[in-house]
């Protein structure tokens, strides 16, 4: 059983325009890093092209990580993730 605040958030980043693919597939790198130096719960990101012109990149923390990982990341939105 799932505790109260092992809950998943996904944070997500937009990015919009010509280079969106490219900059989501980077941007995922540094998530991957800041996982990895902040020893996070999870080690779920990735990145996704909606549009041409509209990619995201994301990273699925635990509830209890989510305000230090927003203050440090400044995502643009979340929600709760659904695997």
């Amino acid at each position: 059983m799932e505790k109260v605040l092992d809950k998943k958030i996904k944070l997500i980043w937009d990015f919009r325009g010509p280079t969106a693919a490219k900059t989501a597939e980077h941007y995922e790198i540094h998530l991957k890093e800041y996982v990895q130096h902040e020893e996070m719960k999870f080690d779920i990101t990735g990145h996704s092209h909606l549009t041409d012109n509209h990619s995201i990149a994301f990273l699925v923390v635990a509830e209890f990580e989510m305000v230090q990982a927003r203050d440090d990341l400044k995502p643009h939105r979340g929600e709760i993730y659904q695997e």
